[in-house]
């Protein structure tokens, strides 16, 4: 699928966008930052996730990046390489050394982020106490109750782009997109539990009704089955 390049959203005053918004602020875990063992960047289309795994090692809160993602139907039309060798070249760029740079570039889920960057980590014999999952906005939830399930020894904090809800529209995005992605994001929160895939998280009564109009307004594309 290719991505919709019209960045219109409806009025603010309407109700798709007061209950998108419900969603995002949901998503979003506005976690406390501290210093951590290594990073984990899930991959994805957006580069501002690159940039913002670039601030948290100058910021001297991640002295070692692991960068994960193979292509999605998304990505292989933008990037020529992986995800994970893409954003590298990002922060490689911004000034991040190699020797603070780790690539994987199989995972095809956020499962996997999780799960092989530990392999990686475990491999080059890196301590790891506490990590911290660097992503989309909208899925820092996902992110953090994977890790959780997945990884539950370590301690895990999540951070993404500083970006408010208006500002992450852009050429490759729609507002249409982004709704999907965020009510599909939600949707895996509430049903990845059941199959072991991730923790249990309180969903309130007002995401969920929102969601659920979301879906009745036809925002699906990225719901599974």
């Amino acid at each position: 699928m290719k991505p919709n390049n019209t960045s219109k959203h409806p009025n603010p005053s309407s109700k798709d966008y007061n209950d998108a918004l419900l969603l995002w602020d949901y998503h979003n875990l506005h976690h406390n930052l501290g210093k951590y063992d290594a990073g984990i960047v899930l991959g994805s289309h957006d580069d501002r996730v690159a940039e913002r795994a670039a601030e948290t090692y100058f910021d001297g809160r991640t002295p070692i990046l692991v960068f994960s993602g193979a292509s999605s139907k998304i990505t292989s039309e933008l990037f020529s390489v992986t995800e994970a060798e893409h954003f590298a070249q990002i922060a490689r760029q911004l000034g991040v050394p190699e020797n603070a740079i780790l690539l994987e570039t199989q995972a095809r889920n956020t499962g996997d982020n999780i799960s092989l960057s530990r392999k990686i980590l475990e491999n080059k014999r890196i301590p790891i106490k506490k990590i911290l999952l660097i992503s989309k906005p909208y899925m820092e939830r996902r992110a953090f109750a994977t890790s959780k399930k997945l990884w539950p020894e370590a301690d895990a904090h999540c951070t993404s782009p500083n970006i408010e809800f208006d500002n992450y529209i852009n050429k490759h995005i729609s507002f249409k997109l982004l709704v999907d992605m965020m009510v599909g994001d939600l949707q895996r929160v509430l049903e990845y539990p059941k199959q072991g895939f991730m923790i249990q998280q309180c969903v309130p009564p007002d995401v969920l009704s929102a969601y659920k109009r979301l879906i009745d307004h036809g925002y699906i594309s990225r719901l599974i089955s």
